[in-house]
């Protein structure tokens, strides 16, 4: 399972050797991923550089997440706009300078680019973009982000929605741009009145955590109730959460995850995995549930496990089959196994635990899809089909259950390194890892951390959505 490009770039004399070379081999960047639980300051040290072209509305929103996370922030839009951020920096010992954006300083490295497009009305004002990222292009670092925060609000005039439009094709063709190098690209659509909850996706997104989310536009809304904010770490403490398909690979990662952040986790899994999801679950000091979630009896049995537990604040619905044959040749069997367990039963399982009242106030549900499900994939019709029918789920629950303040969204994985992928063939597992902005697979914690985040109190403002992780796949959108 290991990638042999991932491993030899590594290596500076390899990597320059084939540099050197000239040949059309782009050797991926490792990614600099997080280890262990959120930190208070997962910016420490580094060095961010904001611009809005003089036309920012959130830059408030900027400085009050950035600087408490560890930044030093370089403004790139003069003296005036420093004021935003002098106050939040000196509370917290920190630096805020007014930079060029045109001229970044001699020598000069920043961890994160970031973009406030909110006050772009017009397509000349996407010139903001090209101002600040042309010429410090170059200075952002190796895993460094490039963040574009626009507008969600609705809106009629044609112009403005067209400058809008175009944030999110800029932010993908500039994670497809700089991927190789680890950098990610993301845009953060603000709805009016929803400032305060888009600060946890803004520091997800600048976060170690997201190293394989890249290409995505994120819309923070005010669709659900606030939730309480306990702060950024540990924030799931006394919570209780269950995971399907804990008992390896993505499921695993996940509930070791929740687990870290403080949550006590209910480790569930086909009865055929009850030696291995013993393991799990015993290692982090969660319970064990042995159910097939297709079976009739799961819902009664993920019931009553809640009870136990006077209910469960968060539900991962990560279970999930394969049965991969061309649309002629699949059996009833194959087709009703692939529908039953990834669609069919977290519907039935979910809703279930809400007309019981056994997912609480300011809950969260997270269900699996895949890229497959979006873009469609040969010889997976019904794969293909029940995730799809997950990201319709999530979208049309999620008003339903808006005003008690639970939040429910997919994650879309991409090509990621797990034991059913590593039994692909070789050939088509190398052109699978390739085809991603970021050259590489990602592994099970990329989609762990990306779960966890959406179970988070502060990602209150993301609700209804499918997130990728798919380190800027090109198939899909």
């Amino acid at each position: 399972m290991s990638d042999f490009l991932l491993e030899l770039a590594k290596n500076p004399q390899a990597r320059r050797f084939i540099e050197s070379l000239g040949l059309p081999i782009a050797l991926p960047e490792q990614l600099k991923r997080a280890r262990g639980a959120w930190v208070d300051r997962p910016l420490e040290g580094a060095k961010v550089v904001v611009y809005s072209g003089g036309r920012g509305e959130l830059l408030p929103l900027i400085a009050r997440t950035v600087i408490p996370a560890g930044a030093e922030v370089l403004v790139a839009d003069g003296e005036s706009a420093v004021a935003s951020f002098r106050a939040p920096a000196e509370a917290f010992a920190r630096k805020a300078q007014a930079v060029s954006a045109s001229e970044p300083p001699e020598g000069t490295r920043v961890r994160a680019a970031i973009v406030d497009a909110s006050g772009f009305d017009s397509p000349d004002a996407l010139r903001g973009l090209y101002e600040l990222l042309h010429p410090w292009a170059k200075s952002l670092e190796k895993s460094g982000r490039v963040v574009v925060l626009g507008r969600a609000d609705g809106e009629k005039d044609a112009a403005k929605v067209a400058t809008r439009a175009a944030l999110e094709g800029f932010v993908r063709a500039v994670a497809k741009e700089f991927g190789r190098r680890g950098v990610t690209a993301n845009l953060i659509s603000v709805e009016r009145g929803a400032e305060e909850r888009a600060a946890g996706v803004l520091r997800f997104v600048l976060a170690p955590e997201s190293a394989y989310v890249t290409g995505q536009p994120l819309r923070v809304t005010s669709l659900t109730r606030p939730n309480k904010q306990p702060g950024f770490t540990q924030s799931l403490r006394g919570k209780v959460a269950v995971v399907t398909g804990a008992a390896r690979g993505i499921g695993e990662a996940t509930a070791r995850r929740l687990a870290a952040e403080g949550a006590h986790v209910i480790c569930a899994d086909h009865p055929s995995q009850d030696g291995p999801l013993s393991l799990v679950a015993r290692s982090l000091g969660g319970s064990v549930l042995l159910i097939d979630v297709a079976a009739p009896n799961a819902l009664d049995a993920t019931a009553a496990a809640a009870k136990e537990h006077s209910g469960i604040d968060i539900i991962v619905h990560n279970a999930g089959v394969t049965r991969d044959k061309t649309l002629a040749k699949m059996s009833t069997e194959f087709w009703e196994l692939a529908i039953g367990v990834n669609l069919a039963a977290p519907v039935r399982i979910t809703r279930g635990l809400l007309e019981r009242g056994l997912l609480k106030d300011e809950g969260r549900v997270v269900c699996l899809s895949s890229v497959s499900g979006i873009a469609g994939n040969a010889g997976q019709t019904n794969y293909s089909a029940s995730k799809a029918g997950l990201v319709g789920f999530v979208r049309a629950l999620a008003p339903e259950v808006a005003a008690r303040g639970i939040t429910v969204n997919a994650i879309a994985p991409g090509f990621i390194e797990t034991q059913m992928t590593a039994a692909m063939p070789a050939a088509i597992r190398e052109v699978a890892r390739r085809l991603s902005a970021l050259g590489q697979g990602g592994l099970p914690i990329d989609v762990a951390e990306a779960i966890t985040f959406l179970s988070m109190p502060w990602a209150d403002g993301l609700s209804g959505i499918t997130l990728r992780v798919c380190g800027g796949a090109f198939i899909g959108a």
